[in-house]
């Protein structure tokens, strides 16, 4: 991070110095009409200077600086898109191809890089166990909102686990705006709704509100979530197209978008658990992945089937 950072401050200072001093030589290399007044281009290059040398202090340490580094991306991008569309309608001649290269498209995969680096040590909340739990000693070590041990939870109904993103995750305002609609879907399958969730107990009252008398498992540490085999989410799991479309759906309904509460790389899931052990489950795939109650159900194997038809208080057919 730290010379890939630094060559591309130089780089930035030289080519905004070449702006400044030279503004016209930029329009003639790509065959446009050299501007009157070249004090805005100049402008630009002073900008383009300053962030040449925001990138070398960066350098230094780049995860606390992660601002300037999205600063420098999100130039890229334009930069990007912006040169390469004039470029394909025809409006500038084809030797500002080597611009886009240099100045944009060259930086574009490294900063990716940097930034998702940045993302992992800021969101990532570190496990404190070498291994995972496994499910029965997560089942005594996890307690319920209303008092009971996961375990003892699970031994007189099955409950409907459903491991939330963070609290300002458009997925999970998602999740909960339909609260009510889950909750009453697990019901009628005879099971109680449990939602997990990776903030301490307590403070995610704030974030239910009104909904506050669902039933959860506080999991600061995601310890829970490892052990029902939720791990990190990579790079296109978290941000991929799919996750971008049904993000920008989910806060055109009116969703929105809070600040990080929780681990921003943690996957959510569901699952159907019953006397100590997972009879269904849907891992997501993607950030965007919901729960689906009605095909989690669908889901039961035969052989688990006749115990949680038992329970239900249910014949099962012989």
């Amino acid at each position: 991070m730290n010379w890939i950072l630094l060559s591309a401050g130089l780089y930035h200072i030289a080519f905004g110095i070449w702006a400044m001093v030279w503004p016209d030589q930029w329009f003639s290399l790509l065959g446009l009409v050299v501007p009157n007044q070249p004090l805005p281009w100049q402008g630009i290059g002073l900008t383009i200077t300053l962030l040449g040398a925001g990138m070398i202090l960066t350098s230094i340490n780049p995860v606390p600086h992660w601002p300037i580094i999205l600063t420098g991306f999100l130039k890229f991008t334009l930069g990007t898109i912006g040169l390469g569309t004039a470029l394909i309608q025809g409006n500038i001649a084809q030797r500002a191809l080597w611009i886009i290269l240099t100045d944009d498209l060259i930086w574009w995969f490294p900063f990716a890089a940097i930034l998702w680096a940045c993302l992992q040590a800021y969101a990532g909340i570190p496990p404190t166990r070498s291994a995972p739990l496994s499910i029965a000693e997560a089942g005594l070590e996890y307690t319920l909102s209303d008092g009971k041990t996961l375990a003892e939870a699970c031994n007189d109904k099955p409950l409907a686990l459903v491991f939330l993103r963070h609290f300002g995750c458009t997925f999970t305002r998602q999740i909960l705006r339909n609260l009510e609609k889950i909750q009453s879907e697990a019901n009628q399958h005879g099971a109680d709704l449990v939602l997990v969730h990776m903030l301490q107990s307590g403070k995610e009252s704030h974030y239910l509100g009104e909904r506050s008398g669902v039933i959860r498992i506080a999991d600061p540490r995601c310890e829970l979530y490892r052990a029902f085999g939720l791990g990190k989410g990579g790079f296109l799991e978290l941000f991929g197209p799919h996750v971008w479309w049904r993000g920008a759906i989910a806060i055109f309904k009116g969703c929105g978008v809070g600040h990080l509460a929780g681990d921003g790389l943690q996957m959510p899931g569901a699952f159907l658990f019953f006397r100590g052990e997972i009879i269904a489950s849907q891992r997501a795939h993607s950030a965007a992945d919901l729960p689906n109650l009605t095909g989690l159900f669908c889901d039961i194997p035969a052989a688990a089937g006749v115990g949680y038809k038992v329970a239900k208080g249910e014949m099962p057919s012989i």
